[in-house]
């Protein structure tokens, strides 16, 4: 006969042993309870009180990954792994997407004026990425876009054009939301490019089924000066596996994933690994930004985690490669986001009077706007160019490397421009430009997360 399981005994404020021992269990406990007194109501303090528990709950505490889904082990395997092939190349410089891309970018874009833009601001203010906004992506399709048709995807050929092009469209819509949409498909995508036969079989399934998993990759560093190439993270071989330690920063959605790629020295030479999220020694801190706060990001920190040989993916050259083409996505999402600012100044100046005329008429006005096209339409072209190289698998580290400075600086000032021409409407939340130029300033920073 099972003996009954004992109830814990509570405090007279309700609270057990174990939470006694937990202080930041107290805490949240506390805060709770505070939160659902009706005298709250009465004085006039339930949003205050509300904020306070939602900011002691995101940003106070650390915790252990999520522990949702246990990836299934598919056993070793010999045959070769499935691989997009390269886009057929052509002899001519033709940048103009082609009919499918077209169709796919107008969908996006759809989705970007429809779901992402009215969603922005409160994400932004929140500091989470709503369900919808997900949900939406994924019925469209986003993490299937560099999966191959075979192995369930989409893709019939390198997809990196495609991959900005999209990109520069959620971007549009919000720069933030999309690097949340398109974190997951970044996973997917490096499992796809470089991953082995086995490790496509075990994890490429939850990709391409109804119950997509959160999923991030995780270059970025917390450290000046960092260098993708060479982490500081590390991974030491232990057996038949590795065992990481190090810190990993800006992961977007991190409380929620379910697995990560993670970049970190092997061996004096930089390498890639899967990195299940209820791994022991995995840990969650909340990190807000100054910008992309709707990706909720945050940081991972590796503490003596195990994993198995399966864990390490692709080579150096690969690890080389992703950097790469990380890169060319967030030129992609600062071209989006400076489209979105040109198309609201635009109008604006237009419409807003000074001294009884536009103030477009202001000379100093129009060339300022003028110039953010000719920007604009270099940094488009320029990262079009390093996709387009990318997708028909020729060379593109110059072009990679040349997208990446050009909407790194140009992208912040076209962001600062639009600031400067709204003028004190500029600097307030009732415009979106604020939030806009805060997240150009991610573009210089940031590596890994998105992948075309």
């Amino acid at each position: 006969m099972t003996a009954p399981t004992p109830t814990p005994s509570r405090s007279r404020h309700g609270l057990t042993a174990k939470d006694k021992a937990d202080p930041i269990g107290v805490a949240v406990s506390l805060l709770n309870r505070l939160a659902q007194l009706p005298a709250l109501d009465r004085l006039g303090l339930r949003r205050p009180t509300e904020r306070v528990v939602f900011e002691a709950t995101r940003s106070g505490f650390r915790t252990v990954g999520a522990v949702n889904r246990q990836f299934a082990r598919a056993g070793k395997r010999r045959g070769k792994p499935t691989r997009v092939p390269s886009a057929p190349g052509t002899s001519r410089f033709d940048l103009t997407p082609t009919e499918d891309e077209q169709m796919l970018v107008d969908v996006v874009r759809e989705l970007a004026d429809e779901v992402l833009r009215p969603a922005a601001a409160e994400a932004d203010e929140a500091g989470a990425t709503p369900d919808k906004v997900l949900a939406a992506g994924r019925e469209l399709g986003l993490p299937l876009l560099g999966v191959p048709e075979s192995l369930g995807g989409i893709s019939a050929e390198r997809s990196a054009m495609a991959g900005a092009l999209v990109a520069e469209a959620l971007a549009r819509g919000d720069m933030g939301l999309a690097v949340a949409s398109l974190a997951p498909g970044a996973v997917a995508t490096a499992l796809s490019l470089w991953g082995t036969q086995e490790q496509q079989a075990t994890y490429l399934p939850a990709f391409t089924g109804d119950d997509v998993p959160a999923a991030a990759l995780a270059l970025t560093e917390p450290r000046p000066l960092f260098d993708p190439l060479a982490p500081a993270t590390t991974a030491t071989r232990d057996g038949d596996g590795y065992v990481l330690d190090g810190v990993k920063s800006m992961v977007p959605r991190g409380a929620d994933a379910e697995l990560f790629v993670v970049g970190a020295m092997l061996d004096g030479a930089p390498r890639m690994f899967l990195v299940e999220s209820g791994t022991a020694g995995v840990q969650i801190e909340a990190e807000p930004a100054m910008g992309l706060r709707a990706a909720a990001l945050t940081r991972v920190v590796l503490d003596g985690v195990r994993v198995e040989e399966i864990a390490l993916l692709g080579t150096t050259d690969d690890h080389v490669e992703c950097v790469r083409l990380a890169r060319i996505a967030w030129s992609a999402l600062a071209v989006g986001t400076a489209q979105a600012v040109l198309d609201y100044v635009v109008p604006y100046v237009n419409e807003r009077q000074a001294f009884g005329e536009p103030v477009s008429h202001r000379q100093s006005v129009a060339f300022m706007v003028a110039n953010i096209g000719i920007e604009l339409q270099g940094m488009r072209l320029v990262t079009y160019r390093a996709a387009s190289r990318a997708a028909q698998g020729k060379d593109f580290a110059r072009e990679a490397a040349l997208a990446r400075r050009l909407c790194a600086e140009r992208g912040m000032q076209i962001g600062n421009d639009g600031v400067q021409l709204l003028g004190g409407h500029g600097f307030v939340k009732e415009h979106p430009v604020e939030r806009w130029y805060r997240d150009l300033r991610a573009v210089g920073v940031m590596e890994g997360t998105v992948l075309i």
